[in-house]
């Protein structure tokens, strides 16, 4: 899809949501999309994260992926979302950035864009099914346009059968293959449907 311009937002203390961000990033692209891969800034302390390992090394390793800006948000017609659960809602992280957006909702500049958001937590019911409702209600706010998964595919089943987007669980063994291509079909299911309502202007 030649129209569609995919900015991709993830928050990934650990590494996981880098992941699933890279994988859907891959896959929008092999669909056709132009990927924009943007990071939120860290909010945790500097000796926080250099005093915990796996965070510290998570930090370096996505060092290079520049932190996303209002531009980024004005350049795409669609955006997919990742980061982990906090406590049954989105890493303050994540929601401190989208906190800032307001003057960009205020102009109507993330209005009618299509969306979609995946999310990871620790254990199988740790809140990721919550944290996906949450980032909804807030695009329902832009007046952006929900693009879920659905059980619009077989993937789904094989997966966890999700509906509201893809969630992992993070053990440390790794995003389980049907996962990953739970993930690129997610991504590609937002790349059609942001196609078709770039294809010619919103009435409302």
């Amino acid at each position: 899809m030649a129209n569609v311009r995919l900015t991709i937002v993830y928050y990934s203390t650990y590494g996981t949501n880098l992941e699933m961000a890279s994988i859907a990033a891959d896959a929008a692209k092999d669909a056709g999309a132009e990927v924009r891969l943007r990071r939120v800034r860290e909010t945790a302390p500097e000796e926080v994260v250099q005093g915990v390992e796996p965070w510290r090394a998570t930090a370096e390793r996505m060092a290079h992926v520049p932190e996303v800006t209002n531009d980024d948000m004005e350049w795409g017609n669609a955006y997919l979302f990742s980061a982990p659960t906090r406590y049954g809602v989105s890493a303050s992280q994540l929601r401190a950035w989208i906190d800032t957006l307001g003057p960009l909702w205020q102009r109507g500049v993330l209005a009618n864009k299509a969306v979609s958001a995946m999310s990871s937590a620790m254990n199988p019911h740790g809140g990721q099914e919550t944290t996906l409702l949450s980032l909804y209600v807030t695009m329902m706010h832009w007046g952006a346009i929900i693009v879920p998964p659905g059980y619009t595919d077989p993937v789904q089943f094989k997966a966890g059968g999700n509906p509201y987007g893809v969630t992992v669980t993070a053990g440390g063994q790794g995003i389980p293959d049907e996962v990953k291509d739970a993930i690129r079909f997610q991504a590609r299911r937002l790349v059609e449907f942001a196609g078709k309502l770039a294809g010619e202007p919103v009435a409302v």
